[in-house]
């Protein structure tokens, strides 16, 4: 099998090294900084640029770049793609990404599926990545059709290198919402944390709440920027949702409510014991 990967930062990176190390498949790279590529092909870690040729060759296709360089691949490259190749996107959204993707797969008859890996690091680029990024994660699958069982196994066949641990089946629109508030709030409120004054004196006063809390913060701007604009609508939603509750805590304290604020605290216990147990 050969593989081609675009993208190599930490994400691309990952997926290359891991079909590198837990298989036999030709791995052909494409990275905008054409140099890291070249570099990493001559120093034979990987075995070619993906080009217009290599892309021909490929059964496999992983393409792990900004969102909207997802969606201008796509359209530029479909036509090189062999019909019975598979595509698998890596990025952080998934309706204008499918829709793009479905409708191509479907004119130059090859398979495209989307994807979201639930692994990362608070850095980013190549040098930051690692074969083992996602052993025992999570790995979102946006198929064209919920019911193609040997479309799913496939999938998982061919992702097989990257040592998943387990595959969550759903669909763009419901990936979109639920990723907004798993992922994107939690890297809104981890970057606005770290905002106060206080932030630069927390040693010798912090722990591992504050180091879980500001672990996201070293985002990346430029992408993590697209993908909100790209996922305006539900984000706004839950950001909404956050300050009306954060009000009510500002509220209890300034009107030195502590029965409100205990009922408060306590809501939010019970919450997340009903949320562990599932």
């Amino acid at each position: 099998m050969n593989v081609g990967i675009v993208g190599m930062g930490l994400i691309g990176g990952s997926c290359a090294k891991a079909f590198k190390e837990n298989s036999d498949a030709g791995v052909y790279i494409l990275d905008t900084d054409k140099a890291l590529s070249d570099f990493l092909v001559m120093n034979d870690l990987f075995d070619g640029v993906l080009d217009d040729k290599t892309i021909e060759i490929c059964d496999l296709i992983i393409i792990s770049v900004y969102p909207q360089a997802i969606v201008e691949f796509l359209n530029s490259k479909a036509y090189l793609i062999k019909p019975n190749a598979y595509v698998i996107d890596m990025g952080g959204i998934k309706r204008e990404i499918c829709k793009t993707g479905f409708s191509l797969a479907e004119k130059y008859g090859f398979t495209f599926v989307g994807g979201h890996p639930m692994a990362g690091l608070q850095f980013s680029g190549y040098k930051y990545s690692r074969a083992n990024l996602f052993s025992g994660a999570s790995m979102i699958i946006v198929p064209p059709t919920y019911d193609d069982p040997e479309l799913l196994f496939k999938v998982k066949e061919l992702l097989e290198p990257m040592k998943f641990g387990s595959f969550k089946i759903t669909n763009a629109e419901e990936h979109d919402t639920m990723i907004s508030y798993t992922s994107q709030l939690a890297h809104i409120v981890s970057n606005a944390y770290v905002k106060s004054d206080l932030a630069y004196n927390h040693r010798g006063f912090s722990a591992g709440s504050f180091r879980d809390l500001t672990r996201v913060a070293k985002l990346n701007p430029g992408m993590w920027t697209e993908i909100f604009a790209s996922n305006r609508k539900p984000l706004l939603e839950c950001l909404d949702t956050l300050i009306t509750e954060l009000e009510k805590y500002k509220q209890a304290l300034i009107s030195e409510d502590d029965e409100s604020m205990y009922a408060l605290l306590d809501d939010g216990r019970k919450i997340k014991e009903k949320i562990d147990r599932r």
